[in-house]
C-alpha cells in the first residue's frame, strides 16, 4: 500500500503503545510493531490497486498516484511531530530497499557486477513472505482500478480511528 497507508497505521501503533507501555517498553514496542506492521500493510496491498511497475502511459495511474503522493506527503508533514519514530519504522522498509538499496545495485550493476548483487539483503521479500504464507487466499487486485476504493475506505477508517483515539 501507499506511504498514507503506513504512516497513519503507525500513528495508532505508536499512541497505543505510549498510552499501555511505559518507557522504555514503549520505544521499543513502537519500533518493533511498526516494521511488522509493513509487513502486514504490504501483504494486504494486493487488495488495492498497487501496480509494481510504473505506468506513466496510463491517465488513471499518473492521477491516482499525483494524488497519494500528495497524501502521503501531507501525511508526513502533519503527523511528523510527534509520531516520528513510528512513521520512521513502519517505512523503514520502504527507505532501505527503495532509496538506499535499489540505487546502489543499479549503480553495482552499471559497473558491471552480476545483476541479481543485492537481492538476499531486500527486505521486501518478507513481506512477500507473509502474503504467500497468509494472504495466498485473497484476490490479486493490484491491477485493477476499483482497487483504490480498497485503499481510500482503509485511509479514512485509519483517519477517524486515529482522530478518535486522539
Amino acid at each position: 500500500m501507499e506511504a498514507i497507508t503506513h504512516n497513519l497505521v503507525a500513528v495508532i501503533i505508536q499512541i497505543a503503545c505510549y498510552r499501555y507501555f511505559l518507557f522504555p517498553l514503549n520505544i521499543i514496542f513502537t519500533i518493533f510493531f511498526a516494521y511488522l506492521s509493513h509487513l502486514l500493510v504490504d501483504a494486504l496491498s494486493k487488495l488495492t490497486y498497487h501496480t509494481p511497475d510504473v505506468k506513466k502511459d496510463d491517465k488513471f495511474w499518473v492521477i491516482w498516484h499525483v494524488i497519494i503522493y500528495s497524501a502521503s506527503i501531507l501525511s508526513i508533514i502533519i503527523l511528523i511531530v510527534p509520531f516520528w519514530l513510528g512513521i520512521l519504522f513502519a517505512n523503514i522498509i520502504d527507505v532501505w530497499d527503495w532509496f538506499i538499496l535499489r540505487p546502489l545495485q543499479k549503480k553495482k550493476v552499471e559497473s558491471g557486477v552480476d545483476a541479481n548483487w543485492g537481492q538476499k539483503w531486500y527486505l521486501h521479500k518478507h513481506s512477500d513472505w507473509v502474503r504467500d504464507k497468509f494472504f495466498g487466499w485473497l484476490p490479486n487486485w493490484r491491477y485493477k482500478y476499483f482497487g483504490i476504493i480498497n485503499e481510500i475506505i482503509i485511509i479514512t477508517t485509519l483517519s477517524i480511528i486515529i482522530n478518535v483515539i486522539l
